[in-house]
């Protein structure tokens, strides 16, 4: 009997901590302090990251085309131009596809 309760103290211990671990691999711990203007053409994407669980600072996290990632300060002024930048090209991207869907082919008659 006491070692089947010390098995199910046990296992339900290990549960718990696993469950409390919190993961860092997407975490960023400092910021980038600027990127080139030839290396902000090659960002993609973003996420914002907020400073909460495992996380200590608020970050914006650019993606470049080849799978690097950046972190950067929110508040500087550079990062919040190229947020505006992925985003028109992202509405702009999304107006290109959604429209030529649409379009129906033309054929010409002679």
């Amino acid at each position: 009997m006491r070692f089947n309760v010390m098995i199910l103290l046990l296992g339900t211990s290990c549960i718990c901590l696993a469950l409390a671990q919190v993961s860092y691999d997407d975490c960023c711990l400092k910021y980038a302090k600027k990127m080139s203007g030839n290396a902000q053409k090659h960002a993609v994407k973003y996420r914002r990251q907020e400073p909460d669980g495992g996380c200590n600072i608020p970050a914006v996290v650019f993606t470049m085309r080849k799978g690097r990632v950046l972190c950067a300060d929110p508040r500087e002024k550079w990062v919040a131009a190229l947020m505006t930048a992925i985003d028109k090209k992202e509405a702009k991207d999304y107006g290109n596809k959604h429209q030529r869907r649409h379009l129906r082919p033309r054929f010409h008659r002679g």
